[in-house]
């Protein structure tokens, strides 16, 4: 059995925190950790970030299994190491400089293109996406005899993140080769590659983002966050059937945003 902590572990004998120890692990104590290591760069382990990013696409199972350890170790689930996000946010930088080209925008678009990216598409709905998730993990998914455990807020950020790298690079980065030539033509085979990308990367995220959470021992019923995959394969028969675009319908807007 791996070790958990909960609300009530590591005591002193008396089944309770010391006061230094549970100062260094409120959720507080750990964000400043975190964010005072996003400041300095040779703290930071670039070579395992880039390692989880090669295993996301390969073996995620490997990514959450570091997690595990993590917990032993560190007593903590969520990342304490920006160098994942650092790494993450460079790929969204030039894949958006990418998409910019692609869609022969300007300099300025192009940065107004990246902004959006960046603190909408990845935070604010990673923030809004990471919250939801908590709140219905912590709120319907704890195991009744565990209701002294917790999932953190900040690993439920981690697993959007997770999930998002596999996404950013099948749609911003694998799909700008064909977008031009194949995808926003309009013919069968346009919409059919650029939708089945959409079903592969969506998939994808959904796939990873089940596997954070079916890695906390304390969690039951994970298998519920595999079921919006029914809703997203009727949606890819029903946008095949009528000629939708996604992709084409993407690039509209990121123009329609950027004016």
């Amino acid at each position: 059995m791996l070790p958990t902590t909960s609300v009530n572990s590591r005591s002193q004998g008396n089944g309770a925190l010391s006061p230094r120890d549970a100062a260094r692990h409120t959720a507080g104590a750990k964000r400043y950790k975190y964010l005072r290591r996003l400041f300095h760069f040779r703290q930071m382990d670039f070579e395992f970030a880039l390692w989880q990013m090669l295993y996301l696409f390969t073996s995620p199972q490997r990514v959450y299994r570091n997690f595990h350890y993590r917990k032993q170790t560190k007593d903590q689930w969520a990342r304490d190491d920006p160098a994942f996000l650092v790494l993450l946010s460079i790929w969204l930088c030039v894949s958006t400089v990418g998409f910019g080209f692609v869609l022969d925008m300007g300099f300025f678009e192009t940065v107004k293109l990246l902004l959006w990216v960046v603190f909408i598409d990845c935070v604010g709905v990673g923030l809004l996406i990471a919250t939801l998730m908590w709140f219905i993990s912590n709120k319907y998914l704890v195991k009744q005899q565990n209701r002294d455990y917790d999932v953190e807020w900040g690993y439920a950020f981690d697993v959007h993140l997770n999930a998002f790298y596999p996404l950013l690079v099948i749609l911003h980065f694998i799909q700008l080769f064909f977008i031009n030539y194949v995808i926003i033509s309009d013919s069968v085979i346009g919409y059919f590659v650029g939708n089945t990308l959409w079903l592969i990367a969506i998939g994808y995220y959904i796939y990873v983002t089940f596997l954070g959470y079916s890695a906390l021992p304390f969690l039951k019923n994970t298998a519920i966050l595999l079921y919006p995959f029914a809703l997203l394969i009727m949606l890819y028969l029903i946008s095949l059937a009528c000629g939708w675009n996604f992709t084409k319908m993407l690039c509209s807007f990121y123009k329609y945003r950027v004016k």
